[in-house]
């Protein structure tokens, strides 16, 4: 019985259509064009092209609604009659005072609303009892044979149903001989009005509680009860479900089964049996021994009763309504509804005892259970949601219920569950459904057009469309633009807010309109539906299957509160079709299709009725139904036909035909109608404006239909009115008093049908005409003019598109098009150059159309004009093309004659490539001719192209030919120039001077051609240069050499010079690269020119340090810059010495100037100086102050000692550990040059004259070795002067006394003798002495002996410490002046020293007067003491990296015994450099900055005193005897070379 319990099969899917643009732009046409194929469906589906997509033009914020409850399984119809049914039962059992509980079967719940059907349709209860055909009702409630299921059923039908089926039969109401009818019964129907549909709101004494009752589960009978109730325990019936009395039925009042002190217990079981009665009646009478029972009174009622007794005259009253007798009235009840009493024995079935509480007749409940139910409808949620709320829930349940997300639930998963849920009546599914909202109140999902006029264009657009749903109602060819009113739901569209399971039930739109529906977003919603050929088998099935609610509301369908399974319906015949419709998408319903439909989840639709011109006869039997139904009307269907036909040129001409149709029908109608009035003799009659009145003032009050042509009234009942289909209905008053209130008369209503007439006819009349002037029937062709009077008045009368009409169209568009050519044609010359020209066949085809068109066209005369002209002209292009050689100016004359024409004639062609032909000889005989300017290659072959373009001829080809070879000529040198500019070897100038004449004799401008020509030049004019540089009196200077070099490079050409001239400028740069490696220091910002030559801004401290600063950066100008040499005078070898000359002697008044000025400047070592007070700056910017500030020797500047590079006194090479002693202090390397002093490593002379003898081989003169020349003359000239004061006597005889000090130092005992923890070369100053030290030195070797042993340990271990400790403490030791120096002996020594110290290079001399400067003054302990100072934490590095090596040294001797001792030494050496932990670049700078002041380090000097001792001895020798002659070697002229 119930479809949903096998799954749900989904009909068939219903039309779906996609248009094009140009079918979407119309939407009636549209769907007028597929109402033949979706119409046999009844609804169909339409996607809109994917551009369009309107705007959601609701504002979201303030739209707040109230939806509807829906309970799924009340909506389906048949699911409805069985929950009414158990209600019915249940109200019966509680008025029974039980309450009911529903039995499962096989673990479900027994249908008990199917079980009773099928005992009626079996026969009934007895029939099946008595042929055993239990079985046959449990298959047909489909259980499963063989389990005994039957007596089971019939157990719970016994229990149930059967009480309650005599209860509605009456049988257990003998005495009454008028059955129980309803009080309703006679009422008259009233439907529900259109505005209120689907809003019906639930009865106050809902069912839901009660059903909420029956469906809970009854609690499992324990063993003790089945053993005090056989019955139980022999059908063993343990599930939930009601128990009907004797059999377990729980009474309300659980008192009941108490017992009674006094009393006895109620027998719990009472069988009845079946007698006749002398009527014919079949009585249930209770046996003999049942009625001994001596029930003991225990309610209200006996009590009541007792009571009563006493007074006489109610005994009368007190009588049973069945028995009719008063005895034994403690077994009366009385009735708390009709108060008449009953015997509880004469009750059927009879009650065993008087039951408490509240107790009703049979009569009463006979008249509750079959008082008729209230119509059903939809209750409105107490709750407002806003959309985003509404949304939020529905998207919560749709995911609760399916147990995922909502956008992964299949659509056929919700399909199959919504219809399997509406068909149960055990789960009780509650939705909400914002149905019916009214988008004029709540804004529409389109855009609206408004007097506003704040919408965007694109939203203008979609206002305006017909398909926006607020404008396709009241569209020009709609029904329902007639309509004044505002329908809502009709012409103004609904809003729709769905959420899952949300449904729409069956129905048909009011008057069988159209109806279409949009969702703007959302999830699909499924719809289903039926074509209207099916609606009435649609209606019948219904019926058929639940008359019960149909009895109730007659116009059930019409109320959207009912399904049915489509399923269902297919089974029984109904034609049914489904679809799923989308975001974006349409669903159309046609006239009279019934459509339902869910939703998938959270949507947003819109929706509204529409009504076309086939419409009409629908909407007339829709009337026609609604007054058989007696159904109010939406609006009066007379109405709006007299409305449309009082207007008829407004109508469309299928508007005017539909409308003149119906409109003949209405008039017959009115015709027969009013006659039969007047039979009836009624004659009174008024006339009466219908529209003016409302509409419940004009309905019949018979059918409920809106009167508007005419109705019958009464003068005595004012109140009503009927229609003239049911005037024997209005009133029992006299026909006299009766009289007829009419909107038109008889022979008004023939006026406006004619109208209509002549409006559908004029097309017949138009067409008629139309037809006459294209076939010219008559013989006379019209004028344009005519043809297109036809063509307007066919858009004014708005006849519709037929092929007529567009034959006509056609028809003017060619006239037109005819016309617009000969105005071209016979137009002026500029009208003529714009337009195309005709050619002669066309010419000839639009005088054949214009001579066949049904149009007189008076133009035809100028077009035989121009037919005519070009014949002669085309005898004249023949005459002239005839001749052997026609001349340009005739064929040029031909030619513009012919384009005065306007029509292209063949013979012009020829024309035209004959002139073609002369002009392209003519352009090539003036570019090959011998006195023209040659032309380019690219102007050659552009020639060539437009002659390919020329037509063919002998002179054409041939000179074709000429120039394709002149030109493959050309091209070939051409690219042999490109070869010799682009190839890598390189060919002699001999070679390219062959190229060059070869290639002049063609007539063509070559670009490679003369590229390689102008190299040529060019090389030719660079052998010039270098043969005038390798011939010219001095050898040339480097750049000249560089620049030529760089050009002969770049030039396509072999050049035997280039390769000499390259080797000549390496050579010089390889020498170049030699001298800056011997002079300059690693990374030195100064160049090999600036340090040779002098600093000639050495006067200011401030200039030298921002130039050594801008060095370091690259933006200072060079030394030679300072000079005033230019690149031109250092070409010329005598301006490099004149500014030599002078820079030495600027050299030297500058760095006077800066030492007087520095050594005006305080002291940073003494105790008040401060950073503040001090002016000196040191390399890094800041102020030297306190210990470790070192001054320079040369400038007296300061600087800090960690920042420059200073000497160390525990590394100071010396030649022997005896030649040094240890006091000789003079002899300690103290001397300090700042690196602005010091600018290179200053090479010893005899590295620099090696340099200058390499350089004499060179034939390239350098400005670098003529520094150099300077350079090496000025530190001998200084080396000459030197040694000749060195000579002196006075200078002798001070070294003699010096030499004689460090011969007493050396007297001293030797190093065997000293304290063994002394390292060698810190002890070997005490290898000599004077007598005057030898106290100093008993001293130091006395404090020696006093040293502890673990000083001496500690010294043992660690020699570098005890070298420093030992030169600490012999400082307070060190006395001085060694010598004493006069002023004119120091003087001159002070001079050459300054003089030496400016010199970049290492001299000895310079050292001795270093060694009796030093001697000649006490010994500058603060300098010394600063020197130890800064070499402590080098030297405790160094010890460290020590330390490790040796450890490293002796592990790694273990592991390698049997290695080379030469191999080994490699290895440790290279460990060493790594564990130092000094980077190569550091380890690189370290030993260069050692080497800076090495240089400076004596080294042995006893030959230079030992020559002084000499030349003291010789005093006729001359002193300069020993220095070797120099001066030929500096002004030797370079050799001459012979050039490679």
């Amino acid at each position: 019985m119930d479809s949903g319990t096998d799954g749900f099969l989904p009909p068939p899917e219903c039309p779906v259509f996609e248009p094009t643009w140009a079918e979407f732009r119309d939407p009636l046409d549209y769907i007028a064009k597929i109402r033949p194929i979706a119409e046999k469906s009844g609804i169909c589906k339409i996607r809109p092209p994917a551009d369009w997509q309107p705007p959601f033009a609701v504002e979201v914020d303030n739209f707040k609604f109230t939806p509807r409850i829906q309970r799924l399984n009340e909506l389906e119809a048949e699911t409805r009659v069985k929950l009414n049914y158990l209600d019915q039962i249940a109200k019966f059992w509680e008025f029974q005072g039980s309450s009911l509980k529903i039995p499962n079967v096989e673990r479900r719940i027994l249908d008990l609303y199917s079980l009773s059907k099928i005992v009626m349709e079996e026969g009934g209860y007895e029939a099946i009892c008595k042929d055993r055909r239990w079985a046959r009702v449990a298959q047909r409630l489909r259980y499963p044979p063989g389990k005994n299921i039957g007596s089971l059923l019939r157990s719970h039908y016994e229990r149930i149903i059967y009480p309650y089926e005599m209860f509605q039969s009456g049988a257990n109401l003998v005495c009454n001989t008028h059955p129980f009818d309803s009080e309703d019964k006679d009422k008259e129907y009233k439907p529900h009005s259109i505005p209120l549909r689907q809003s019906l709101q639930p009865s106050k004494f809902s069912s839901y509680s009660r059903r909420a009752k029956w469906r809970q589960p009854d609690p499992v009978p324990t063993e003790e009860d089945i053993k005090k109730n056989p019955e139980l325990k022999k059908l063993q019936i343990y599930g939930a479900g009601p128990k009907m009395m004797g059999l377990g039925l729980m009474a309300k009042d659980k008192t009941l089964r108490k017992k009674d002190k006094e009393g006895i217990i109620c027998p719990h079981a009472i069988t009845m049996k079946e007698e006749p009665s002398g009527d014919g009646k079949v009585m249930l009478t209770l046996p003999k021994e049942d009625l001994n029972h001596n029930l003991e009174p225990c309610t209200k009622r006996t009590r009541r009763l007792q009571k009563n007794h006493c007074s006489a005259q109610f005994i009368d009253s007190y009588v049973c309504r069945i028995c009719s007798r008063g005895d034994e009235d403690d077994k009366l009840l009385l009735c708390d509804g009709c108060d008449d009493n009953y015997h509880i024995f004469c009750l059927l079935p009879p009650l065993p005892e008087i039951p408490r509480g509240v107790w009703r007749c049979p009569k009463c409940i006979m008249a509750e259970c079959k008082r008729l139910p209230e119509a059903f409808g939809f209750e409105q949620a107490t709750q407002e949601y806003t959309l985003q709320s509404f949304g939020e829930m529905a998207d919560s349940f749709k995911a609760d219920y399916f147990n995922m997300p909502v956008h992964m639930v299949p659509t056929e998963l919700v399909e199959k569950e919504f219809w399997r849920l509406v068909s149960s009546i055990e789960e009780d599914v509650t939705v909400e459904y914002g149905a019916d909202i009214h988008s004029k109140e709540f804004g529409s999902g389109f855009p609206v057009a408004s007097s506003k006029g704040n919408l965007s264009p694109e939203e203008e657009e979609y206002a305006t469309s017909g398909w926006n749903l607020n404008v396709m109602p009241v569209l020009d060819r709609s029904v329902l633009c007639h309509i004044n009113a505002d329908i809502s739901g009709m012409k103004v569209p609904w809003l729709y807010v769905g959420m899952v399971f949300s449904a729409f039930c069956w129905h048909i739109e009011d008057h069988w309109s159209y109806s279409i529906n949009y969702l703007h977003w959302g999830e699909p919603k499924t719809w289903y539906g039926v074509p209207s050929l099916a609606a009435e088998h649609l209606e019948e099935v219904m019926k058929r299957l639940t008359p019960e609610l149909f009895d109730s509301q007659p116009d059930l369908l019409h109320q959207l509160v009912t399904l049915m399974n489509p399923n269902t319906l297919m089974s029984h015949g109904v034609p049914v079709v489904r679809t799923n419709q989308c975001a974006g998408e349409f669903v159309i319903t046609f006239p009279r299709a019934y459509h339902s439909g869910f939703n998938q989840g959270y949507n947003f639709a819109e929706a509204v009725n529409f009504c076309t011109a086939d419409w009409l006869p629908a909407g007339r039997q829709c009337i026609e139904h609604y007054r058989r139904l007696r159904r109010y009307c939406v609006f009066s269907h007379e109405e709006l036909i007299c409305k449309m036909a009082a207007f008829p040129e407004k109508l469309d001409l299928n508007m005017a035909l539909a409308v003149h149709k119906e409109m003949f029908i209405m008039v017959q109608e009115e015709r027969r109608l009013r006659k039969a009035l007047l039979e009836k003799g009624i004659t009174e009659a008024e006339r009466e404006a219908f529209e003016l009145l409302p509409d419940d003032e004009r309905q019949c009050i018979k059918c409920k239909t809106t009167c508007f042509l005419s109705a019958l009234a009464c003068y005595d009942c004012p109140d009503g009115l009927v229609c003239l289909s049911h005037i024997n209905d209005l009133c029992k008053c006299s026909s006299s008093r009766q009289y007829l209130r009419y909107r038109y008369t008889l022979d008004e209503l023939p006026t406006m049908l004619h109208k209509l007439k002549v409006r559908a006819e004029s097309f017949d009349s138009w067409a008629n005409k139309v037809r006459m002037a294209l076939e010219v029937e008559d013989g006379r062709k019209r004028s344009f003019e005519e043809l297109r009077a036809l063509e307007s008045e066919a858009r004014e009368r708005r006849f519709p598109n037929s092929e007529l009409l567009q034959r006509l169209k056609n028809c003017l568009n060619e006239a037109e098009a005819c016309v617009s050519q000969v105005l071209r044609l016979v137009s002026g010359q500029k009208a003529r150059v714009e337009t195309p020209q005709l050619t002669l066949t066309e010419l000839q085809v639009l005088l054949e159309q214009m001579g066949s068109l049904p149009c007189a066209m008076h133009q035809i005369r100028d077009v035989k004009g121009v037919l005519e002209q070009v014949e002669a002209y085309q005898a004249d292009a023949r005459k002239a093309l005839g001749s052997l050689s026609p001349s340009l100016g005739l064929l040029r004359s031909l030619l513009e004659r012919g384009q005065q024409l306007g029509v292209e004639v063949p013979e012009a062609h020829q024309l035209q490539q004959q002139m073609e032909q002369a002009r392209w000889l003519d352009e090539v005989k003036q570019a090959l001719a011998p006195t023209a300017q040659k032309g380019s290659l690219v102007i050659m072959q552009a020639l060539l192209v437009t002659g390919t373009k020329v037509a063919s001829s002998p002179s054409v080809d041939k000179a074709r030919a000429e120039l394709q070879e002149l030109l493959t000529i050309a091209e070939c040198w051409e690219e042999k120039a490109h070869f010799c500019l682009k190839d890598r070897q390189k060919h002699s100038p001999a070679t390219l001077e062959a190229i060059i004449h070869e290639a002049e004799n063609i007539p063509v401008y070559l670009p490679n051609i003369q590229a390689l020509k102008d190299a040529l030049t060019k090389a030719q004019a660079w052998i010039a240069d270098v043969d005038e540089i390798q011939n010219g009196d001095h050898y040339p200077c480097l750049d000249d050499l560089e620049g030529l070099v760089a050009v002969g490079r770049d030039l396509p050409v072999g050049l035997e010079e280039l390769r000499q001239l390259e080797l000549q400028v390496l050579t010089a740069h390889s020498w170049r690269e030699k001298a800056s490696k011997t002079f300059l220091k690693k990374n030195s910002f100064y160049t090999l020119l600036e340090v040779l030559c002098p600093c000639v801004d050495a006067s200011s401290d401030g200039n030298r340090r921002s130039r050594w600063m801008e060095r370091e950066l690259g933006l200072c100008i060079s030394d030679t810059e300072l000079l005033g040499l230019s690149a031109q005078d250092l070409r010329d070898p005598g301006s490099v010495i004149v500014a030599f000359k002078e820079g030495e002697q600027k050299e030297k008044e500058g760095i006077l100037q800066l030492r007087r000025t520095n050594s005006a400047k305080p002291s940073p070592l003494a105790s008040s100086t401060t950073a503040a007070s001090a002016t000196s700056i040191c390399v890094c910017g800041q102020v030297p102050a306190g210990v470790g500030a070192l001054q320079c020797d040369l400038c007296q500047e300061w600087f800090h000692g960690g920042c420059v590079s200073v000497p160390r006194l525990l590394s100071s090479q010396r030649p022997s550990l005896t030649s040094s002693p240890l006091l000789a202090w003079w002899e300690w390397d103290t001397k300090f040059l700042c690196p602005l002093c010091m600018r290179s490593r200053r090479p010893r002379l005899e590295t620099i004259l090696a340099l200058l003898v390499a350089l004499q081989r060179l034939p390239v003169r350098l400005p670098e070795g003529e520094a150099l020349q300077c350079l090496t003359e000025r530190a001998i000239g200084w080396q000459g002067r030197a040694r000749q004061v060195l000579a002196s006597e006075d200078v002798t005889a001070l070294l003699g006394q010096l030499a004689e000090v460090r011969q007493q130092l050396q007297a001293e005992p030797r190093l065997e003798e000293l304290p063994t923890q002394l390292s060698a070369p810190a002890f070997e100053p005490l290898r000599g002495g004077g007598s005057k030290d030898m106290p100093k030195v008993q001293g130091l070797l006395e404090n020696r002996d006093r040293m502890t042993c673990p000083e001496e340990v500690a010294l043992a271990q660690d020699p570098s410490k005890r070298d420093l400790d030992l030169l600490s403490s012999l400082l307070p030791q060190l006395s001085g002046p060694v010598l004493e120096l006069s002023e004119e002996t120091r003087a001159p020594l002070e001079e050459l020293m300054l003089e030496g110290d400016l010199l970049e290079v290492t001299l000895d001399e310079n050292y001795s007067i270093w060694q009796l400067l030093q001697a000649g003054q006490p010994p500058d302990l603060k300098r010394i003491r600063t020197l130890l100072e800064l070499e402590k934490p080098e030297h405790q590095g160094s010890r460290t990296r020590v330390r490790t090596l040796e450890k490293r040294q002796r592990r790694q001797q273990k592991v390698d015994l049997g290695r080379n001792s030469k191999d080994l030494q490699e290895e440790l050496e290279a460990k060493k450099a790594r564990s130092s932990g000094v980077k190569p670049e550091e380890q690189e700078f370290v030993e260069e900055a050692e080497h800076e002041n090495i240089l400076l380090t004596p080294t042995d000097h006893s030959p230079i005193l030992k020559g002084n001792r000499n030349s003291l001895q010789q005093k006729d020798s001359d002193p300069m005897i020993s220095l070797p002659s120099l001066t030929p070697l500096l002004h030797l002229s370079y050799p001459r070379h012979q050039v490679l």
